[in-house]
């Protein structure tokens, strides 16, 4: 058994506690959203569950439920719907921008043509731009278009590509060996082809850590949607969890129903983050040629 030094054990014990804290706030609204109303406020010093019931979580998910509050006037909005809607908001938007972005990336990096550079330089300066300065036009757009309250009008400003992501898969994509690209174009392939079936393959790692990071930001956002989405065929989890919030009394807030939401919206991140984080960091350290 190897013996740490104090050194290495200081350091472990600090990432424990980082550990520990970015836990907490998760396991307190899943404690709150199993607990029964009335054991929230009378145990709410001890982190461990006092009472378990799965009744919030079937209430906010319009399912039948053993708890009916009286003192509370929860808004009676199905979550089941807000998940869904996430869902789909989540994966066009990721989808969308993975795909457009590599194509844009791919270009910047490794074809030529008049004006390249300037044009890379003159798009990574359009990034500067606050943007919540933009949210007016797009919304005037949107809104002229006629697509308020549809899939559509909510992934529109950012399903083709982003400056971040571009500029992130093009740095990948200047790495990977050019031999590889003049291989293919003996063979007889096309540019696309050149793309599709030998650059994309071997940036996997790198396009599923993209893929994550899209993913958390989409899954969160919320301004936008709430700005074209508030229609309950197409409002996202975190827009259904503000009006659930804005609904229910002010005084008397549905804690229990609250945090069973908040919950909700987070075990899909969580999963994604446990069954991929092994391979996202696997495949970084193997990325390229192999």
């Amino acid at each position: 058994m190897t013996k740490l030094s104090p050194q290495a054990f200081l350091g472990y014990a600090i990432l424990a506690l980082f550990v520990v804290l970015s836990l907490l706030p998760l396991w307190m609204s899943l404690k709150i959203g199993l607990s029964y109303p009335t054991d929230v406020f009378g145990d709410a010093e001890r982190l461990g569950m006092t009472s378990l019931t799965f009744g919030n979580v079937l209430r906010v998910m319009g399912l039948p439920s053993d708890i009916q509050l009286t003192a509370f006037r929860a808004a009676p909005i199905d979550f089941t719907v807000a998940l869904r809607n996430s869902l789909i908001y989540t994966v066009l938007t990721v989808t969308g921008q993975i795909f457009f972005s590599a194509l844009a990336g791919y270009a910047f990096a490794r074809m030529r043509f008049p004006g390249r550079d300037l044009l890379f330089f003159a798009f990574l300066a359009a990034a500067m731009i606050p943007g919540i300065v933009l949210f007016i036009p797009n919304f005037i757009l949107v809104k002229d278009l006629g697509l308020l309250n549809t899939f559509a009008g909510m992934v529109a400003p950012t399903i083709l590509m982003t400056p971040f992501a571009v500029f992130f898969l093009r740095q990948f994509f200047m790495t990977a060996p050019k031999e590889l690209d003049e291989a293919a174009r003996l063979e007889g392939a096309s540019a696309f082809q050149i793309f599709w079936r030998v650059a994309l393959p071997i940036q996997k790692g790198p396009i599923a850590t993209l893929a994550i990071l899209l993913t958390i930001n989409s899954w969160n956002d919320f301004f936008w949607p709430f700005l074209v989405g508030r229609d309950p065929d197409v409002r996202v989890m975190a827009v259904a969890l503000a009006d659930f919030i804005s609904q229910t009394g002010r005084g008397t807030p549905d804690w229990t129903g609250l945090m069973a939401a908040v919950t909700l919206s987070t075990i899909p991140v969580l999963v994604m983050l446990v069954v991929f984080g092994r391979q996202i960091v696997e495949s970084l350290q193997t990325s390229g040629m192999k």
